[in-house]
């Protein structure tokens, strides 16, 4: 089960650290341009709270587990991603966007958080 956590949480982190990274250096406008539509019905700020939160959610997959300290905040983090990609996903699906990549995140962040609770309880 460990092998298995480390697994999904490695992709889940890559994912959502390069996407959120990538959301809080781009102005708005920018994002946009590069097929984010769905910033139109955000604010910059906004923007920048769910990528910030998408990045501290990328970290806490990892660094509790790699360092035994609070190890019950990584299925925690997941849980968080879980929400914050449902929550993702409804908007493309409102939208009419192409959703599946939103969708395909939280089923690997509800992967994560189940998985978590196994292996740190």
């Amino acid at each position: 089960m460990l092998i298995a956590h480390w697994i999904v949480n490695g992709l889940l982190a890559l994912a959502m650290l390069g996407g959120g990274v990538m959301k809080v250096l781009t102005p708005k406008a920018a994002l946009a341009e590069k097929g984010m539509a769905w910033t139109e019905d955000f604010s910059a700020g906004s923007i920048k709270a769910i990528a910030t939160l998408e990045v501290v959610g990328a970290l806490g997959l990892v660094l509790p587990l790699l360092t035994g300290i609070a190890p019950i905040l990584t299925p925690l983090a997941g849980t968080g991603l879980a929400i914050i990609m449902v929550g993702a996903t409804v908007v493309h699906l409102r939208r009419k966007e192409p959703f599946a990549p939103a969708l395909v995140l939280a089923v690997l962040a509800i992967a994560s958080a189940v998985l978590g609770f196994i292996v740190v309880l």
